[in-house]
C-alpha cells in the first residue's frame, strides 16, 4: 500500500515539474522579442518627444540615452549576456521608472539629498542681507513672456522645467539681463540668485556679471566695457573663471586663472547640466563672491569709496553660434536682493528675539537650502557662548496657498532648523522649543514677491 502510495505521489510530482519546464531556446526568443519590441517602443518614444511643442519639452529632447539603454542594443558581448542574466529578475519598467526619477531630479535641478548637512566647521561665512528689498522668482510671470521689472538688449522668456513649479528666465541669445530692482546700492547689501546652464557649443562661449557705477545705466546698458564697475564671467560649460576691475577706464584688479569646478557642465556635449547658486556680498570697500558653498572671491578694496553703484547685469557672449539642435542654455532664477547685516548677539541675547530671512528653504518644503549656512553657524555660536540661554524657533510663511497647510508648513520648518542646530552644529535639543505661526503674523505685504520673502522667516526667541 505504502509502495503505491509513493509511487502515485511520485507520478502527481513529476508531472508538476513537467509543466513548469521552459525550453530554453523558447526563453531566448520570447526575451530577444520582448527587448526588441522594448528597444522599438523607446525609439518611438524619442521620436515622440522630438517633435512634442512646448516650452519645458526643450529639455526633454536633448536627454542623453542612458547607458543600459546602449548595452540593450548591443546584445552581442558576453558581457551583455552576463548582465541580462544577473538582471533576469528586473521588470522592464522598474528598469525604467528608475531612469525616468533620475532625469527628472536632474532637470527639475533637484537635490537627491534626504538632508542638506551643515558642518560647524565649514568656511562658508556668507550672510544673507536681512531686510529684503527686490526679489524675483518669476511666479508672476506667464511662461513664455518677459518678466516686467527687467531690462535687456536681447531676447529671453520664462520657462518650467517638465512638472516643476520653479520658473526660469532662459536667456536664449547674446546680450545683457538687467533687474531694476538692483539699483542704488548700499554700502552693505546681498544679491543672490540661481544659475542653470546647459551644453557649449564652443570653446569661446562666456557667461558673466557686471556690477558698476553708471550716470545713466540705461544709457550704456547694452554697453560691454565701462569706466568704473566689476566684471566676473566664465566660459561656458567649463569650470574656467576670471574677474577684471575697472576705476576711470583702468583696470586696477584682475584675475583671469580661477577655477570653479561647479560650473563645469560635464558629459561629451556638456550636456550634464550644471545648477549653482551665485551669492555676492558687499561689505563697504570688500566684495566677496560665493559659487554653492564655495567663496571664489574676497577682495578687501574691490568697491571704490568715490564710487556709486548703481547697475547689476548678467551677460552672456557667442551664444550665437549654437545650433538649434544643440543650443547653449543660460538661465536665471530666484533673484534675492537684500541690505542690512543681521546681528544675532545684540538682538538674541540683549533684545531677547531675533528674526531672519536668510534661512531659506526649497519650495513648498521644510528642506534647508544649502546657502542657509552662514546664518544657522551665526546663531549656534551665540547659542554656545551663552550656554544657559534656551530659545524658542518660530516658523512663518507667506499667505500663498492654505491657511492650514502654511501653519503645518512653518511647524515643519521650525523643526529643521532645531534638528540643524542639534544635529551640525552640536546645540543641545534641550535649549530649543518649536512653534509655527504659518501666515497669521505678516511683517510685509503678500501682494509683491519682495513682501511675500520678508514674511517668509524664522523668529529666534528667548526664554
Amino acid at each position: 500500500m505504502k509502495k503505491s502510495l509513493f509511487i502515485l505521489l511520485f507520478l502527481a510530482i513529476a508531472d508538476q515539474v513537467s509543466a513548469q519546464i521552459i525550453d530554453p531556446k523558447e526563453t531566448a526568443k520570447r526575451k530577444a522579442t520582448d527587448r526588441t519590441n522594448s528597444a522599438i517602443d523607446r525609439s518611438l518614444d524619442k521620436g515622440f518627444d522630438a517633435v512634442e511643442d512646448g516650452i519645458s519639452n526643450i529639455f526633454k529632447k536633448k536627454e542623453k540615452p542612458a547607458k543600459s539603454e546602449k548595452e540593450d542594443e548591443g546584445d552581442s558581448s558576453s558581457k551583455e549576456s552576463t548582465k541580462r542574466e544577473e538582471n533576469e529578475n528586473n521588470s522592464e519598467t522598474q528598469e525604467e521608472n528608475t531612469r525616468a526619477k533620475s532625469e527628472k531630479q536632474v532637470n527639475k535641478g533637484e537635490n537627491t539629498a534626504t538632508k542638506t548637512t551643515f558642518s560647524a566647521n565649514s568656511k562658508f561665512d556668507f550672510i544673507p542681507g536681512e531686510k529684503v528689498i527686490g526679489y524675483d522668482d518669476f511666479s508672476e510671470t506667464s511662461v513664455g513672456d518677459f518678466p516686467l521689472g527687467w531690462n535687456t538688449n536681447s531676447a529671453a522668456e520664462i520657462i518650467t522645467f517638465n512638472d516643476s513649479p520653479e520658473k526660469w528666465l532662459f536667456m536664449s541669445q547674446d546680450g545683457y539681463f538687467q533687474p531694476d530692482f538692483v539699483s542704488d546700492m548700499p554700502d552693505n547689501f546681498t544679491l543672490e540668485y540661481d544659475i542653470f546652464t546647459r551644453y557649449a557649443s564652443n570653446n569661446i562661449l562666456n557667461y558673466n556679471f557686471n556690477i558698476y557705477a553708471s550716470d545713466n545705466p540705461r544709457s550704456d546698458f547694452s554697453e560691454a566695457y565701462y569706466q568704473n564697475g566689476i566684471y566676473f564671467n566664465w566660459t561656458g560649460g567649463t569650470s574656467n573663471a576670471g574677474f577684471i576691475i575697472y576705476e576711470n577706464g583702468q583696470e586696477i584688479n584682475k584675475n583671469e586663472n580661477l577655477t570653479v569646478k561647479s560650473l563645469d557642465c560635464v558629459g561629451d556635449n556638456n550636456e550634464e547640466p550644471s545648477k549653482v547658486h551665485f551669492a555676492i556680498w558687499r561689505q563697504k570697500n570688500r566684495l566677496r563672491v560665493y559659487i554653492d558653498e564655495l567663496k571664489v572671491l574676497d577682495l578687501p578694496q574691490a568697491f571704490s569709496p568715490k564710487l556709486k553703484y548703481n547697475a547689476f547685469k548678467l551677460g552672456s557672449k557667442y551664444m550665437n553660434f549654437s545650433s538649434a539642435d544643440n543650443k547653449d542654455e543660460y538661465m536665471v532664477s530666484n533673484v534675492r536682493y537684500a541690505v542690512g547685516a543681521p546681528d544675532t548677539r545684540s538682538k538674541l541675547i540683549t533684545e531677547g528675539r531675533f528674526s531672519t530671512t536668510g534661512i531659506l528653504f526649497d519650495v513648498n518644503s521644510d528642506q534647508i537650502k544649502a546657502s542657509s549656512e552662514g546664518t544657522l553657524k551665526e546663531i549656534a555660536k551665540v547659542l554656545k557662548e551663552n550656554p544657559s540661554v534656551k530659545i524658542k524657533i518660530i516658523g512663518h510663511t507667506d499667505a500663498d496657498g492654505a491657511e492650514s497647510a502654511n501653519l503645518a508648513l512653518s511647524e515643519k520648518r521650525a523643526l529643521s532648523v532645531k534638528n540643524a542646530l542639534s544635529s551640525d552644529f552640536e546645540v543641545s535639543s534641550d535649549r530649543m522649543l518649536t512653534e509655527g505661526k504659518g501666515e497669521s503674523q505678516p511683517v510685509d505685504k503678500n501682494d509683491t514677491p519682495q513682501g511675500k520673502a520678508n514674511n517668509r522667516r524664522v523668529e529666534f526667541v528667548k526664554l
